[in-house]
């Protein structure tokens, strides 16, 4: 019974209507000895709500938390952390076999924070299918060039595959729905909203207009502005995006360098109802039929681009799919924007948003649906701090 407690418990911290949570933690002291420790624990600091955004942050960037926390909320976040584990594994396995879209890990841990936190044993919850409710797959097939062993005769022939597709939003939420077996009612869907947005960021959190666009449109992917194609390093991540705003990449969320395709845009606007389509007229119009990213699918793509294919592999290279905010939070080398030392291939960060600086004072960022990938001023922009990107090689 706790747990099913603890997990109503959970949204309730979530939501941001004030006066409707002071009247939940009323109701809820007179239910459970277990409700008024946590109920103590949101007091602590400056109100509930900044306590709801330390859980956050403790889940999602491996933040540290109040020692004086209850043990009880100690085990809730160290059982979401490994939640969170066996999460992400399952979704790297499902976007292994992704071809024109890929299913958001941050929506799904996100989804499961809010539903889940509290229950008695959310890695079990986890470990039964939890993914699975936000993709379903298809078999496509394709030609293949296929060597006799005997005679060295080169054919083609037609083989079957099997390709991960991410639901609609709205059909990973009825399968949610049927797996907790409870419907996801509107304040579910705004804490999930309000998690998803702290942790991802917003679809226009770089900024609209300004910076200098590329002049050299092309779709083409380039090892050979790459100084050393074996290993990720920080000057080739410098390099690299700087081919990307000299390609004229756009701006779509949820993408990481895969040339804009009419099946891609159609996944990519059901996952992303508001994000992506709500952007619909100008993506059509600038970006579509072009290479296209978010603002740290700019430096992901960098990490999954295989030289020797000429291809963006999800989630290779030892780069996780993470979140400009979990990008920052994961580093360990970092400092304020003042301090910033002149090393092409760093990252500049600021809530939300990531970009790459390429030196002389300049930073490359995929900033905005209207904006696609520019070159801008570090001096002229927002970003607040620094930081040697984990997963990359700094000399």
């Amino acid at each position: 019974m706790s747990g099913v407690i603890t997990a109503k418990l959970g949204g309730a911290l979530l939501s941001d209507e004030r006066g409707r949570k002071a009247l939940g933690w009323i109701a809820a002291a007179a239910l459970s000895p277990l409700i008024l420790i946590i109920a103590v624990l949101c007091s602590l600091g400056s109100g509930s709500a900044e306590h709801n955004d330390a859980a956050v942050k403790a889940c999602f960037y491996g933040a540290a938390y109040s020692a004086e926390a209850p043990a009880e909320y100690h085990a809730h976040i160290e059982d979401m952390r490994a939640a969170f584990s066996l999460l992400s594994s399952a979704v790297a396995a499902a976007n292994a076999q992704a071809e024109d879209s890929a299913v958001d890990l941050t929506r799904v841990e996100a989804v499961f924070f809010a539903l889940c936190f509290g229950e008695d044993a959310p890695s079990q919850r986890a470990a039964d299918s939890f993914a699975d409710c936000f993709y379903t797959t298809e078999t496509r097939t394709r030609t293949v060039e296929v060597t006799d062993e005997e005679t060295g005769v080169v054919s083609t022939e037609e083989e079957e595959y099997t390709v991960t597709v991410p639901l609609p939003l709205e059909a990973a939420y009825a399968n949610v729905a049927a797996l907790l077996g409870r419907g996801i009612t509107d304040d579910d869907r705004s804490n999930i909203e309000h998690i998803y947005t702290m942790v991802a960021g917003s679809s226009e959190s770089g900024g609209t207009g300004g910076g200098l666009r590329g002049t050299e449109p092309s779709a083409d992917l380039d090892a050979s502005v790459l100084s050393d194609p074996a290993t990720k390093n920080a000057a080739d991540l410098a390099a690299y995006a700087e081919y990307a705003w000299r390609s004229g990449w756009g701006y779509v969320w949820g993408s990481f360098g895969y040339v804009l395709t009419e099946q891609q845009l159609t996944q990519l606007k059901a996952q992303y109802p508001e994000m992506v389509g709500g952007y619909e007229s100008i993506i059509r119009t600038k970006w579509l039929g072009g290479r296209t990213t978010n603002c740290v699918g700019l430096i992901k793509s960098y990490g999954w681009f295989d030289p020797s294919e000429l291809k963006i592999k999800y989630g290779t290279n030892g780069m996780p799919d993470v979140t400009a905010n979990q990008m920052y939070h994961a580093a360990t080398v970092s400092g304020t924007i003042d301090t910033i030392p002149e090393v092409p291939g760093l990252a500049v960060w600021c809530e939300g948003h990531i970009g790459v600086y390429v030196g002389g004072g300049y930073v490359v960022e995929a900033r905005g649906t209207s904006s696609g990938v520019v070159k801008t001023k570090l001096a002229e922009r927002h970003f607040t701090h620094w930081l040697e990107v984990p997963y990359i090689r700094y000399d």
